[in-house]
């Protein structure tokens, strides 16, 4: 069977082992971008490879144009799956202590590049340790494989797009950050504080139960249908910060059984760069 969201714990602990299996600690802290790699060199799961989201998962930043995380090339990234051991038949599974907040990231980059077999651990790695699963402080050394990318441009969405799906009135754009950085209350990471206008809030926390466990498909299919409104569910266009949390709401889209949500990847930090773009609420 292939998992394509979601994954529960023990479920994942029967395949430890299983060289077709590769999992991958994508544990990170914004505000310390090197807790990941401690937390993971003091124990992760068994075999897991770890993954730093600003040096293998986010390409070169180029200030006054791109956002905080802007995508790798996918040369830079199908070497680094390549190195990791991923090909088309390895099961890859993502995991963090922040909800799935950032296995989201590696999981929409797998299947923007046509890697379907990816889930993000349900619960993470907090309910993984309490639940009583094996733990190891080894590195992992995987084997290389060949990661042949097929890229699915129908997944990503450029600035450009946005801006002409908002003016036609084509998409639904949702941000996916805290409500008090949707109201421009607060904004801890960027220089300038709002949201793109004709945007709703759709905060990606809200998909997680008060245990840090995805809510029930039902459940997140409401969730995204009351978002939605009259716009039919394909024109859902995601964004956050920096494109890495508004994949987690790319995940429980999908996995509400509603398809392919868009995903415009460069956010609010890329938005930001023109100041000719408006912003809600006027500065």
């Amino acid at each position: 069977m292939d998992y394509k969201t979601i994954i529960p714990g023990n479920v994942l602990r029967n395949y430890l082992e299983d060289p077709n299996w590769v999992i991958i600690d994508c544990r990170f802290s914004l505000e310390d971008s090197d807790e990941g790699m401690r937390e993971y060199l003091k124990a992760h799961i068994p075999g897991a490879i770890y993954a730093h989201l600003d040096e293998q998962l986010c390409g070169t930043i180029i200030p006054g144009k791109t956002g905080r995380h802007p995508l790798p090339t996918v040369d830079d990234i199908s070497r680094t799956f390549s190195n990791w051991g991923i090909d088309d038949q390895v099961q890859v599974i993502g995991y963090d202590d922040r909800g799935g907040a950032i296995a989201a990231r590696l999981w929409w980059m797998l299947r923007w590049l046509g890697h379907d077999r990816v889930a993000v651990l349900d619960g993470g790695w907090s309910n993984w340790v309490s639940s009583g699963n094996p733990i190891s402080e080894a590195k992992a050394n995987p084997k290389s494989r060949t990661f042949t990318p097929k890229i699915r441009s129908d997944l990503l969405m450029e600035v450009h797009d946005v801006v002409e799906g908002l003016e036609k009135g084509k998409i639904r754009l949702l941000d996916s950050r805290a409500p008090e950085r949707f109201r421009g209350e607060e904004e801890p990471y960027d220089s300038v504080a709002g949201h793109i206008p004709g945007a709703i809030s759709c905060p990606f926390a809200l998909n997680l139960d008060e245990n840090g466990y995805f809510l029930s498909a039902d459940e997140l299919r409401v969730r995204f249908e009351k978002a939605l409104g009259e716009y039919p569910i394909d024109t859902a266009v995601f964004y956050c910060g920096s494109g890495v949390t508004g994949a987690h709401n790319v995940i429980a889209y999908l996995h509400a059984g509603l398809g392919d949500a868009k995903l415009y990847a460069g956010s609010w930090s890329e938005w930001i760069t023109d100041t000719h773009r408006p912003i809600s609420p006027k500065q």
